[in-house]
């Protein structure tokens, strides 16, 4: 068998009714025929919607068969054997213009409960983002579920959720549970559990065409809700050029950012895992001892468990996030 080496992916390409133009015009990426995006899933192992390699030998293959084939090889013993066949994360871009439905995710234990494989936590990453522009994150004081839907039943739901003014850089981790929104004039990168699983809970009184609203999941995102108050929703993080700053380390996946303005070799040796590089400004060469490649702003690069070592080299800068599990 051919050796692993680090693999470039045919992104899968949503529509949205509240997509854009950005995924195009500032990622570069074509999503023709579709006349909008709203989501980029660059990496993917979601049934129906995986994500195809398009570089070296393994060109046309898709992640899950990588994994049946590979397994510990490609995401590393550990992951391997908490997770099986199921690549444990996806990653995309979200392209907001208009709001999304108000809505939260199932933890893992919850999802079990109802057959649903995992629970979704998500990270957010804010790569541009229009004067003024929000998102809704938690709850904007003590609440509970009769106060959740006594506000909700009044359609007063508003008064309770915690807004945020991004700007780009800003993260935002959104563990289960939390309840959340994206606002429109958003271009940002996702980095999730690999779970489908959305509970919508408010959808701004929207209706489509023919006058009718898209369906809510109340009763089911009842029993998910985290309705405390937290003191803090932003990712606080400082980042110094050329090494790693902590986005988020959870226990569903490790993610850190890194500005490169000169060459930085890095030592995954000590990992047990898979590492993911998705690159959101510049570009830069990976060269490892399989291969070497150019990678671009809005792709992301799968690097397996089998490659130690890789260097990285900016031309001239780069920001890449760097996806992991301890």
């Amino acid at each position: 068998m051919n050796s692993l080496y680090p693999l470039k992916f045919t992104p899968v390409f949503k529509e949205k009714i509240w997509g854009g133009q950005k995924v195009r015009t500032a990622l570069g990426l074509d999503f023709a025929p579709l006349p909008n995006c709203g989501e980029a899933w660059v990496l993917s192992g979601v049934p129906g919607s995986e994500t195809l390699v398009s570089n070296g030998f393994l060109e046309g293959n898709h992640l899950n068969e990588l994994l049946e084939i590979y397994m510990d090889e490609l995401v590393g013993e550990m992951v391997f054997q908490k997770h099986g066949e199921l690549f444990p994360v996806l990653i995309k871009f979200i392209d907001s213009n208009d709001w999304l439905s108000v809505q939260v995710h199932p933890n893992d234990e919850l999802a079990v409960k109802r057959g649903l494989g995992g629970g979704k936590s998500e990270l957010w990453y804010i790569l541009e983002a229009e004067k003024g522009a929000e998102i809704i994150t938690g709850f904007n004081k003590e609440t509970d579920r009769e106060s959740f839907l006594r506000h909700l039943d009044q359609k007063r739901l508003e008064e309770i959720l915690n807004r945020e003014i991004v700007s780009p850089g800003d993260a935002f981790y959104m563990p289960a549970g939390r309840i959340h929104a994206l606002g429109p004039g958003i271009l940002l990168a996702e980095i999730q559990q690999t779970s489908d699983t959305t509970y919508r809970i408010y959808d701004w009184d929207r209706v489509d065409g023919n006058g009718k609203a898209r369906e809510l999941h109340t009763e089911l995102a009842l029993d998910a809700i985290d309705f405390g108050l937290h003191e803090s929703y932003r990712s606080r993080y400082r980042s110094e050029s050329n090494k790693p700053a902590a986005l988020a380390h959870t226990p569903h996946f490790n993610t850190d950012i890194i500005t490169l303005s000169q060459p930085v070799n890095r030592d995954y040796g000590i990992l047990d895992s898979f590492v993911v590089h998705l690159c959101v400004e510049g570009s830069y060469r990976l060269e490892t001892e399989e291969s070497t490649e150019q990678v671009g702003k809005g792709e992301a690069v799968l690097i397996p468990a089998t490659t130690t070592e890789a260097r990285m080299v900016p031309s001239p800068g780069a920001t890449v996030l760097e996806i992991y599990i301890l």
